[in-house]
């Protein structure tokens, strides 16, 4: 999921920028042109302070020994590279080198998946024209293709892109703007165009990326499957144990324990079982997290996603422990003897 947003997550990001991309899409990955004339007009609308065209194509690159990938050329206007990448995913090099002609970037992980070496200042070809690697990326990978950034007029020629179509705009508001109304000044007066955040273009792209490839509903059914037979599992493991211990709980309650006592038991066990394994999956998710670091893969356990799994494994655990206290519940102490 992280690498399906990542467009947005290279980007160097303001508080006071808007996304302008066509209407019909919610993917930054997969958007129509637009007219360049757009840029001026977005550019002169009270409140923006400056607009910056973008230009997205897809290109392929071929190496010196033979060898060739599906890339996406990425281009904005130099100095600022607005698109990145940001300075904490460059491995090597400097962004300034995209100011050089006919530079580009490329990813430190696609080393393994394209076969190939690479190096600053390594030669290449784009489409046929050449080329030459001055920035060397790392964690900046792409959903599917893989990330080329480059100047506007470089992504241009290697793309063949026309200088009356641009892919998105930037729009830089000026300080204390109302960036909600800016918005719908935008997508009100121009119907072929959406104002986005970019926050909340990034969660798009995820979701609709999730959804047109039922990518989100084969993970979300493993995981819903995943929670019942962890329900049903825990609860006749405690089942099981009270039927093996039902002396044990009948004794208890003929010397006097409450329900209440004996089910806290229960439940107590519940606990614990859920408490050592949640602590065994989190090592094993953290050690899966760093062994998969150094192939690109970078896994986000935040302490609330974290906090959301200890819940969950709670939820599970305890759930489960009500088939045992059911039975508990309802025993009778001279049954047992």
């Amino acid at each position: 999921m992280g690498l399906m947003g990542n467009l947005v997550n290279n980007a160097d990001i303001h508080d006071n920028d808007l996304w302008i991309i066509e209407s019909q899409s919610k993917n930054i990955n997969s958007i129509n042109s637009i007219d360049q004339r757009s840029v001026q007009e977005i550019a002169s609308l009270s409140g923006i302070e400056r607009a910056v065209p973008v230009v997205l194509s897809n290109a392929q690159a071929t190496f010196l020994d033979g060898k060739t990938a599906a890339v996406t050329l990425v281009g904005a206007a130099a100095p600022e590279f607005i698109m990145g990448p940001i300075q904490s995913r460059i491995d090597s090099g400097s962004i300034q080198n995209l100011l050089q002609p006919i530079s580009v970037s490329a990813e430190y992980f696609n080393e393994r998946t394209w076969e190939t070496s690479l190096y600053l200042n390594k030669p290449i070809e784009i489409n046929g024209k050449s080329a030459k690697v001055s920035v060397i990326t790392k964690n900046a990978q792409a959903f599917g293709a893989s990330y080329m950034y480059t100047s506007l007029e470089n992504a241009r020629y290697f793309g063949n892109i026309p200088n009356d179509k641009v892919s998105l705009i930037i729009a830089r508001l000026k300080p204390n703007q109302n960036k909600e109304q800016i918005m719908q000044v935008i997508n009100h007066n121009f119907s072929q165009l959406k104002a986005w955040d970019a926050k909340k273009l990034r969660s798009s792209t995820v979701k609709e990326i999730l959804i047109s490839s039922n990518m989100g509903m084969s993970f979300g059914t493993l995981v819903v499957f995943a929670m019942i037979s962890g329900f049903f599992i825990i609860g006749l493991t405690l089942y099981s144990s009270a039927l093996d211990r039902i002396k044990d709980y009948g004794t208890l309650k003929a010397i006097g324990a409450k329900n209440r006592f004996v089910n806290r038991l229960i439940v107590a066990q519940a606990f614990l079982y859920a408490s050592i394994g949640y602590i065994i999956a989190m090592f094993m998710i953290y050690g899966f997290k760093f062994g998969v670091a150094q192939s690109g893969l970078n896994i986000n356990v935040s302490l609330p996603f974290a906090l959301f799994l200890l819940l969950v494994t709670m939820i599970i655990s305890i759930g489960g422990s009500l088939f045992a206290v059911r039975k508990i519940s309802k025993l009778e102490p001279a049954s047992v003897f």
